[in-house]
């Protein structure tokens, strides 16, 4: 059976502030053109993982690449394949939605930078506000208008560290559209959250790092195998990817069962 190329391949990565200690040895690997989830919670380190994929952060220790280039002796060629959308929308408020498309591709040296930000305003719903200011904009139209600017140049791999933080349910549907249209188009993402429901949702596979290590990876069916289905009534209910995560985080062990990473 042929095996799925590798869009990101993590091994072994240590990061320490300090005395404190974020990561602690974190393996796990990400197959092209899928969604890949990693769960935490506040202070698990997705943060600071993310920072070292996309080069702004070095590892103390360990291995990371993405496309396959290291991340550490290739940073150039990591940067031109990737793109990272933060917590909170980097957009110009003061110019219109398309100014910011057209300034970033401009930025980034492409011809037709006009006929690249109308194609992304159509794509992402934001074509009848292309002319407003995007201090107007809802946070929904904000957050796809900065998922927006990080396409421009058809980066293969995404990261979005937690990419609905703040946002209203209606808009966070909204965003979880466009995610899931990224992977269909072949885009490698990798989503960073602390809404579980995102990814259950979204993800093809799902890790969750506690402690500064990876205590589980898998499938969200492979996950559910950790713990029994729940009985009601004599009608048997999967558990969620929230109790799945609270069961193994909550009691600080890992089953017996546990699943290692796979790409």
């Amino acid at each position: 059976m042929e095996t799925q190329p590798l869009a990101i391949r993590v091994d072994g990565l240590h990061k320490s502030y300090g005395d404190l200690q974020v990561l602690k040895g974190v393996d796990f690997a990400v197959a092209a053109g899928s969604i890949f989830a990693l769960l935490g919670s506040n202070g698990a380190g997705k943060t600071t993982v993310v920072r070292i994929l996309s080069t702004l952060l070095k590892p103390d220790s360990g291995t990371a690449s993405v496309g396959g280039f290291d991340v550490a002796s290739q940073p150039a060629r990591v940067r031109e394949s990737i793109s990272l959308t933060g917590q909170f929308a980097a957009v110009d408020e003061i110019l219109t939605g398309r100014e910011n498309l057209i300034m970033v591709a401009k930025l980034r040296l492409l011809k037709n930078p006009g006929s690249i930000a109308d194609d992304l305003l159509d794509r992402f719903g934001l074509a009848e506000a292309a002319g407003r200011r995007v201090a107007t904009y809802s946070g929904g139209m904000r957050r796809r208008l900065d998922i927006a600017m990080s396409l421009i140049g058809n980066p293969p791999v995404i990261f979005l560290d937690e990419p609905t933080t703040g946002l209203d349910p209606e808009a966070r549907i909204e965003v979880w559209k466009e995610i899931q249209s990224l992977a269909n188009s072949g885009t490698t993402v990798l989503l960073t959250t602390q809404y579980l429901e995102e990814a259950e949702k979204l993800a093809n596979r799902i890790a969750i790092l506690h402690q500064g290590t990876i205590i589980v990876s898998g499938t969200l069916a492979e996950l559910r195998e950790l713990l029994p289905p729940a009985t009601v009534e004599y009608v048997e209910r999967q558990p969620t990817l929230e109790e799945i995560f609270l069961a193994i985080v909550g009691s600080g062990k890992i089953p017996e069962t546990q699943l290692e990473a796979q790409p």
